[in-house]
């Protein structure tokens, strides 16, 4: 891919629209184990992953269950994807049963050697919005990587949380997601492909579920301090059915620290910004 031109690249867009069904949000909510916001009610944080998705027939797919590279993303072949982080603001809610759009543009694409071998850095901006106003503004940062063995143990140990919970991802609920979000990477519930393909010694949870799930236990926590930005980063993968846990702690002065650990060492982290408490 030394011959991939960066320029070529950048800026490229496309829109997607949705109504933000609430047969859907009823479907997202049972994935995660949650109650349905009803129609008109704001849309939890980060449940816009499960919305707005641009689906294609099989023969746009790749190997990998992904869309073929080459279309709006650049072309990465014979590399595995990855989604490594992101940042996400929350102008506003969106509302649950009204239409909205995202648009998408790809806003930075670079190439670099690594420990394992040359990474491909796609920054993707979204912008979600639902009446005319921008409700969720979001930067995307996608990988991909030549193979290699994946990472798989911590190096860092796992601070001392404000609260905790313990997240046991099951086969079924990597389905759900998978489902609920339309993502067919084969990593999250193709066990042979994980396996032999990547090279994982099993199931992959969803990077975005993992998020998800951080920042619903801090809500759980904070009822009275709703997040106004969401910055996040995967260390390792999680695999399942190996049980996790999503903690954090208030850091002061309108910030907290998230993340998820296993064993006691980190796997992924996230910074939260939030309001005045209500």
């Amino acid at each position: 891919m030394t011959d991939l031109d960066p320029m070529a690249w950048k800026g490229r867009s496309e829109t997607c629209p949705d109504n933000l069904d609430a047969g859907h949000a009823q479907r997202v909510a049972l994935a995660l184990g949650e109650t349905a916001p009803a129609p008109g009610e704001a849309l939890p944080p980060l449940w816009h992953w499960a919305f707005f998705v641009a689906a294609l027939p099989y023969d746009m797919l790749g190997e990998d269950g992904h869309a073929r590279r080459g279309g709006f993303m650049p072309p990465a072949a014979n590399r595995n994807r990855m989604w490594a982080g992101g940042r996400v603001k929350f102008p506003q809610p969106l509302r649950v049963g009204e239409p909205a759009e995202r648009r998408s543009t790809i806003a930075e694409v670079v190439e670099k050697e690594g420990r394992t071998g040359r990474l491909l850095f796609v920054t993707v901006r979204h912008e979600y919005l639902q009446g005319g106003r921008l409700c969720v503004d979001e930067e995307q940062d996608v990988v991909y990587r030549e193979p290699s063995p994946p990472k798989l143990q911590g190096s860092q140990a796992a601070p001392e949380h404000g609260w905790l919970e313990t997240i046991t991802p099951s086969t079924v609920m990597l389905f759900r997601y998978s489902a609920v979000t339309f993502n067919g990477h084969r990593i999250h519930y193709d066990d042979p492909y994980v396996r032999q393909a990547e090279g994982y010694p099993g199931l992959v949870v969803h990077g975005p579920l993992i998020a998800t799930l951080m920042a619903r236990a801090y809500a759980r926590a904070n009822p009275q301090r709703p997040m106004s930005a969401f910055s996040y980063r995967g260390l390792r993968p999680l695999i399942a059915p190996r049980p996790f846990q999503v903690a954090g702690r208030l850091d002061g002065d309108g910030a907290a620290s998230l993340w998820a650990e296993q064993d006691g060492m980190l796997a992924h982290q996230a910074h939260v910004e939030y309001g005045a408490p209500r």
